[in-house]
């Protein structure tokens, strides 16, 4: 009789301790899991981007090895300077309108509407040039356009900071050299 009640106690104590055991375990798989960070966001501009430099080293390399068949001095100086998109720097802005860089570190979703529930259009890379468009009525958004115009669309406020033109002449002029 005695070892029939210390098999129940025993058994009961087993299973308290079991049910602890894979409580805590389970609290520490999740604890993991939800501490860890997410990947990095892959978007739809970033994958162009990398093809695009690749047609423009083979391109610089025909034009190098035309160059060189011609006259190498005058030519080879302008290559370089047909590389920066000159375009997009003598497009007015609208009024409102300012230059702006990404600040947030994982980069930033493009919105259809001002809406956190809204379409989905495209992303911005952080430390990317952008042009702020207008602002929300209630300023928690803001409408921006990629500096070379290939996509537009709303993000949050905060996540951008207003770049003077000076600096943005200065860091063009740098990089050059």
């Amino acid at each position: 009789m005695l070892t029939q009640i210390l098999k129940y106690i025993f058994g009961f104590i087993l299973a308290i301790v079991i049910l602890i055991g894979g409580g805590f375990a389970m609290a520490l798989y999740f604890m993991n899991r939800v501490s860890a960070p997410p990947p990095k966001p892959i978007y739809a501009n970033d994958n162009p981007v990398v093809k695009a430099q690749a047609p423009k080293s083979q391109t610089s390399k025909t034009n190098q090895v035309s160059l060189e068949q011609s006259s190498p001095t005058p030519d080879s100086q302008a290559t370089p300077q047909d590389t920066p998109k000159p375009e997009s720097s003598p497009e007015p802005l609208l009024p409102g309108a300012y230059k702006a860089r990404v600040t947030w570190k994982q980069g930033l979703r493009l919105r259809k509407e001002p809406t956190a529930d809204s379409e989905r259009t495209g992303g911005v890379a952080f430390n990317q040039k952008v042009i702020v468009l207008e602002e929300s009525n209630d300023k928690n958004w803001q409408k921006i356009r990629l500096e070379n115009g290939e996509q537009e669309g709303w993000v949050k406020s905060g996540n951008v900071q207003k770049i003077d033109e000076q600096d943005d002449t200065q860091t063009a002029e740098s990089t050059e050299q």
